[in-house]
């Protein structure tokens, strides 16, 4: 059995992943409109009705904005926390009732083969989590909108074969730009978002406990651009005598296309 993985979209414009092992099929999120995401699905060859779930991290707009657009037009089971759920209705709109799954956050769940790790992140969200997807020894796991990252997180995604990571803004864009006071603090709490900086150093930990591949996510159109945050992870990966391309492998996710379509082979497939 083969785990195959992609990101659809992950920006500050919109955000979701995709990750199946040829029965179920999940989404990670909706955070672009339907005919957007029928497009990236399209580009993967997958049909929208074989989505088996869409896996909701947070309540924000480019997390959710087509949850519930695709919800009801292919009957796909949304799964969230509590405070996401609360968070999220007034966006997303009806929901068909045997649609709504709740979770707990930092309490793993099923969905088909998929072990489902959800663990609690700091952000200016009602209950914001990132997650860890397991299956028959592979795992992959999506940290962003991540205010900080502490070593909790560190350890629930160590080992991972793939890491969605963020890599939001350039601290001095932000502090230069032209942002309002306020935006540019919340950025730069601990409720807000990663830096460049931030993500290549926890490039360089996960690197140490084995991850070789990631995805630079949801970067910030007025803050960061592609070119910036992969120099400043590679800089600092050389630093440490680390080669990118042969080391280790970082993408830079693109929210106007699907990444590469990752794939890895399961340890042991499920009889």
């Amino acid at each position: 059995m083969t785990i195959y993985f992609s990101s659809l979209a992950s920006s500050s414009k919109g955000n979701c992943h995709f990750i199946t092992d040829g029965q179920s099929y999940l989404l990670i999120d909706a955070g672009l409109n339907g005919k957007q995401l029928e497009k990236r699905l399209s580009a993967l060859n997958i049909e929208p009705e074989k989505i088996t779930g869409i896996i909701v991290s947070h309540e924000h707009r480019d997390h959710v904005c087509g949850v519930g657009i695709m919800s009801r037009r292919y009957d796909i089971p949304i799964y969230a926390n509590r405070g996401t759920w609360e968070g999220m209705l007034p966006i997303i709109s009806k929901v068909d009732k045997k649609n709504i799954n709740v979770f707990t956050s930092d309490k793993p769940f099923k969905i088909g083969n998929f072990d489902v790790f959800p663990y609690s992140i700091s952000h200016d969200a009602n209950e914001p989590v990132g997650f860890c997807f397991d299956n028959n020894g592979v795992r992959i796991s999506i940290a962003t909108d991540l205010g900080c990252i502490n070593q909790v997180i560190l350890e629930k995604v160590q080992g991972s074969n793939l890491v969605v990571l963020e890599s939001n803004h350039d601290e001095e864009m932000v502090k230069v730009g032209k942002y309002p006071y306020f935006l540019k603090r919340r950025i730069l709490s601990d409720l807000g978002h990663l830096s460049n900086e931030v993500a290549g150093n926890a490039v360089l930990h996960l690197f140490k406990s084995n991850v070789k591949n990631f995805i630079l996510g949801h970067l910030s159109k007025e803050n960061n651009f592609p070119e910036l945050a992969l120099q400043t992870v590679k800089s600092i990966l050389e630093e440490n005598n680390i080669v990118l391309g042969k080391d280790i492998f970082v993408e830079v996710a693109d929210d106007n296309k699907t990444s590469k379509l990752y794939s890895f082979e399961v340890l042991e497939a499920t009889s």
